[in-house]
């Protein structure tokens, strides 16, 4: 590793607490400006209590927690809430691909743990945990993870998810990607538009981001490893463009017995149960094929910031 990769990872984890996990500090805003729609939140978590869905494995709980959200309008840019401070957020009102998958994870792990009721600010605490690198979020915007190829090391290292994309079959190495779209269009990010002085910070980001090894299955063949996939996997869809490594994100669901794509669709402008993963993929001659993350039951963090970094180097971090 490189002394600027070394400097990078090291700075990403300086404000760690010697122990994990920490999900205190959520409440730099106002709930009411971190969090939309309380009342579907807790229709769904109620079922989810009353229906016994702790009980099952995190995958198709989250497949059954994504259902809930089925019909939910798409909206983007739901996360970009201050013109200066960052805050973990949820918005129940209008979910975007990357916060459908990203609630829906929270809710599953939240469930883990045995309420009769299940405030906000504990959903909000599982959205920073899995949201900001390394799980911390002091109000700074550059904390948040903007590229999914990075979630899902960094979530990785911590325990909270599984990539096993290369286990499927058929992986090959992404070469010649820059993924860049934070500084090139940063006019459409409230907090780089309002705060000039973060964007060669985020361009500094973006390039340590780019040295990132990302393995991928080519959409050709993704039909073959269709009958792997579980309830739940988070499934990652590689672009051909550049600017990004992924231009999209859902959840995998089993409909009489096939793999399809639960996601947020900006097409269908609400959440809905797709194609399978194979038909969806080839609809667009821009998807170049799919990462897989599996995620992990709670419980199974990284606790110690020393087996952290030893993880983040383990990925080639």
């Amino acid at each position: 590793m490189d002394t600027n990769r070394r400097r990078f990872l090291l700075l990403a984890a300086s404000a760690f607490a010697p122990a994990m996990p920490v999900r205190a500090g959520v409440n730099h805003l106002p709930l009411s400006t971190a969090f939309k729609n309380v009342e579907r939140y807790h229709r769904i978590m109620t079922k989810a209590r009353t229906a016994g869905w702790a009980q099952r494995p995190i995958g198709p709980r989250m497949a059954l927690l994504g259902r809930e959200c089925l019909g939910v309008p798409y909206q983007g840019y739901t996360l970009e809430i201050d013109d200066k401070i960052e805050c973990p957020s949820a918005n129940f009102d209008g979910l975007d691909c990357w916060t459908f998958f990203e609630i829906t994870l929270g809710m599953a792990r939240l469930l883990e743990r045995p309420r009769y009721v299940y405030p906000p600010e504990e959903l909000l605490k599982e959205i920073q945990w899995t949201r900001y690198r390394a799980g911390l979020c002091s109000g700074n915007y550059l904390e948040r993870i903007h590229y999914l190829n990075e979630w899902f090391i960094d979530n990785e290292a911590r325990g909270n998810v599984k990539d096993i994309t290369r286990e499927l079959g058929g992986a090959i190495l992404l070469k010649g990607r820059q993924s860049r779209e934070m500084t090139v269009l940063w006019k459409g990010y409230r907090y780089l538009r309002n705060n000039p002085q973060l964007r060669p910070q985020m361009a500094r980001i973006e390039a340590k981001v780019n040295t990132l090894p990302v393995w991928y299955i080519p959409k050709a063949d993704v039909a073959k490893i269709e009958h792997k996939l579980q309830d739940g996997d988070i499934a990652g869809i590689v672009t051909k463009d550049q600017g990004g490594v992924c231009s999209h994100v859902g959840l995998i669901t089993r409909e009489k017995g096939q793999a399809c794509l639960m996601h947020a669709s900006k097409n269908y402008r609400r959440v809905v149960i797709d194609q399978t993963i194979s038909k969806y993929l080839n609809s667009f001659r821009s998807h170049a094929g799919l990462i897989i993350a599996r995620p992990n039951a709670t419980g199974k963090e990284v606790t110690s910031r020393r087996t952290y970094e030893s993880n983040l180097r383990a990925l080639g971090a």
